[in-house]
């Protein structure tokens, strides 16, 4: 079982549970959707407040990669300490897109084989009844075929099938307001295109939406990834079953709503603000002077020193206290002992 298999058995028998509830293919689609958006909600609540933290770090990242644009070593160096320092962390809001992308990939998959992760039909017979009507059997549009033939004729498998899934594939009901969602749309002009149309629009409209709701400046290519990968997802919905573009719109439909509500609920510019602020508390506390005592030539005096001298300060005490610990060892460098043999 490959990846597709793996996202495609949870995903399909959450989808079969919902069907036997609703008895229509399309509305389990959109429940499903709505059901996935509802549990993945905290996690936009997490993205959100990433995405804020990160237009919050953006002036001091555009300081390090202006100052040392020559040297990558330096740069990436000053950006590790800016993150174990102040919390930067650049992919802390990947998860939600991750999930996001898994689930999609995942309903693909079920969308190609209802018989496999729906009915949970044997890949034995699925292969034969592939085989008989010249399609091979990893075909994304073979069991969608099957189960129109079926429909269209319940003999004309003659005993690849059982009567008792000849019947389930009879009385699955794919019809959607007039629209087979087995159906691929391709990109002629018919009533199938319905739903690839509505899954552009939808994903033009939630990228514009959400980038400005976001309150981040997207930086070259970034800019163009989230047009990118949606167009990606919009290409697989003039190709594959219809069923996809439903899923595509509802989710795009949904995740906009999800982001006027987390808007309201996080303006991201009120907590860039609010994250400025605690960068701002921590640099003013890494300047501040602190009172330590330090022992200089075995007199112990008292000096006022920022954090980053009194690392160092911590540093060559941990050295002596080793240097110390260790003196009655003897050692030698590997150079002299190499003369000594």
């Amino acid at each position: 079982m490959g990846i597709l298999g793996i996202l495609g058995t949870p995903l399909g028998y959450v989808l079969q549970w919902i069907y036997q509830f609703v008895g229509n293919y399309g509305w389990s689609i959109i429940l499903f959707t709505v059901i996935v958006r509802l549990l993945s909600f905290p996690l936009q609540i997490k993205q959100q407040k990433s995405t804020a933290r990160m237009a919050a770090y953006q002036p001091m990242i555009q300081e390090i990669q202006k100052k040392y644009a020559k040297d990558k070593e330096k740069q990436n160096e000053e950006l590790m300490r800016m993150q174990q320092e102040y919390g930067y962390n650049p992919a802390a809001g990947c998860a939600p897109m991750l999930i996001n992308f898994l689930v999609i990939f995942g309903i693909i998959e079920v969308v190609y084989r209802p018989l496999k992760y729906i009915m949970h039909l044997p890949a034995e017979a699925l292969n034969a009844a592939a085989e008989q009507l010249g399609m091979a059997a990893n075909n994304y549009m073979a069991q969608s075929e099957i189960i129109k033939q079926v429909q269209l004729d319940p003999n004309v498998f003659g005993n690849i099938f059982t009567a008792e899934q000849i019947e389930a594939m009879q009385n699955f009901n794919v019809n959607f307001f007039g629209i087979n969602l087995m159906d691929k749309p391709g990109f002629a002009l018919n009533t199938l295109l319905i739903f690839p149309i509505l899954s552009i629009i939808t994903m033009a409209m939630l990228n514009v939406i959400t980038m400005k709701m976001s309150g981040q400046q997207m930086q070259g290519s970034m800019k163009w990834m989230p047009w990118i990968t949606s167009l990606m997802f919009v290409w697989f919905a003039f190709q594959v079953p219809v069923g996809f573009s439903l899923y595509y719109t509802v989710s795009n439909l949904f995740m906009f709503i999800q982001s006027v509500i987390l808007r309201k609920m996080y303006d991201p510019e009120k907590l860039k603000v609010e994250i400025a602020a605690e960068i701002e508390a921590k640099k003013l506390e890494r300047k501040a002077k602190k009172q330590v005592t330090v022992v200089e030539n075995d007199k112990e005096t008292t000096r006022s020193v920022n954090e980053a001298e009194l690392n160092r300060l911590r540093l060559e005490m941990a050295r002596k206290q080793d240097e110390e610990k260790y003196k009655d060892e003897r050692t030698v460098p590997l150079s002299q002992l190499n003369k000594e043999e």
